[in-house]
């Protein structure tokens, strides 16, 4: 909506692009209105029309609930039977019943009036769910990632079950196993067993680089 005085300062710029040799249909797109609207606008004694959107006389409707049937919707809705159930399981239920107090909009848009259309009953409020843990590496040995894969066994039915760890920077196979079953123990005896063996083996490797130091002229 435009009020009366935007509107006469928008009329008096294209009055002024018009003068100058501008055409009504470009001047009136730069401002980004049509001619209809310009025409619209203006009554046929040389006025500005003001907006009578604000001040329209709405009929109320016909079929409007009244305080009463509203206050019939909170009380049903805050009952013992219906307080933990959603307004999509309750108007099936009051259906069976031959009783109908509302629509499942019209019941939401009341709840929503009354401020009882966040959390109803024993519902639980909305959890946020937090973004996943992530790592990343910037060199081999400081981030691993391990699964434990089926592999199809001789006969159906029958699984082996392959334990591997991968370096997640180098892709290197860290450690790999195959068991006949799935369980926490082979897995932490096989993350046990090859963290001990990579930690050895970067200190050795430090150690050889030191020594070659040590060597060189």
């Amino acid at each position: 909506m435009t009020p009366a005085s935007d509107r006469r300062h928008i009329i008096a710029l294209i009055q002024e692009a018009t003068t100058a040799g501008a055409r009504l249909a470009a001047a009136c797109a730069t401002l980004g209105m049509s001619p209809r609207t310009l025409q619209r606008w203006k009554d046929p004694e040389g006025g500005i029309r003001e907006d009578r959107r604000p001040s329209a006389d709405r009929p109320t409707p016909a079929n409007k609930l009244s305080d009463e049937e509203r206050d019939r919707i909170v009380a049903t809705y805050a009952s013992p039977e219906f307080a933990s159930l959603p307004p999509s399981q309750i108007v099936p239920r009051l259906a069976d019943r031959d009783i109908y107090i509302g629509s499942e909009s019209c019941i939401c848009r009341v709840l929503r009036e009354r401020g009882q259309n966040h959390r109803r009953g024993r519902a639980r409020p909305a959890a946020r769910c937090e973004p996943p843990a992530s790592f990343k590496a910037k060199a081999p040995c400081q981030v691993w990632s391990w699964d434990i894969t089926w592999l199809p066994g001789p006969i159906a039915g029958a699984f082996f079950y392959l334990y591997l760890i991968v370096d997640t920077f180098s892709r290197k196979i860290v450690g790999w196993e195959v068991h006949e079953r799935e369980t926490a123990e082979f897995a932490a005896q096989l993350l046990k067993r090859h963290i001990a063996r990579e930690v050895f083996a970067i200190i050795r490797s430090c150690n050889a680089r030191i020594n070659q130091s040590q060597i060189a002229p």
